[in-house]
């Protein structure tokens, strides 16, 4: 296979790991493997939470992939760069951008980058594994669109509504952990 034909396994591999994700999100993650999950929807105690172990088990195809393509098979070795392309794109929007667990001091507003914080903040809005929206990562519906799904949602337990505005971002998080998804579920 060409080099341009490689790089375009990479590409669609990135395309068909934002379908995987979203399935394993929905069906697994919010089924049979909740209690893993679950720690991702509660105020999280230090730096690491038991969901991270998703990370490292989707981590494994794409450290495989790679090896057995240095050892000469190209074809996986694209796959296994594109999985690979897929978390990185994960984590930086997911971890760094959403959750800021490295806080770079992003705050976006509007555009691609608002949207995808907003679906994610409206996944969060719901307190049990039942009646949530938004599994993907990379494409997120408009949020007008997610919240006519919340309302719909006879499942959907939303968390409490944010604290007085008064109170200091600091102080808020501290009474009301992740309120603010709440907020945006009822807006």
């Amino acid at each position: 296979m060409s080099p341009l034909g490689l790089v375009a396994v990479a590409i669609a591999t990135v395309l068909v790991m934002e379908c995987v994700a979203w399935l394993s999100h929905r069906y697994l993650m919010h089924g049979a493997l909740w209690s893993l999950h679950r720690s991702h929807h509660e105020p999280r105690e230090g730096a690491f939470e038991l969901n991270d172990a998703f990370g490292v088990f989707f981590s494994l195809p794409s450290i495989l992939l790679i090896y057995v393509g240095v050892q000469g098979s190209p074809l996986a070795l694209a796959v296994g760069i594109g999985i690979f392309l897929y978390g990185l794109i994960y984590f930086l929007l997911h971890d760094v951008l959403v959750h800021k667990r490295i806080d770079l001091g992003l705050r976006p507003k509007r555009g691609y980058l608002a949207r995808i914080v907003q679906a994610h903040r409206l996944h969060h809005a719901v307190e049990s594994k039942e009646g949530c929206v938004s599994f993907g990562f990379i494409f997120a519906p408009s949020p007008r669109r997610l919240k006519a799904m919340l309302k719909r949602t006879e499942e959907a337990k939303l968390r409490k509504a944010a604290p007085p505005p008064q109170a200091s971002i600091a102080n808020r998080e501290r009474l009301a952990p992740r309120s603010a998804y709440a907020k945006i579920a009822t807006d």
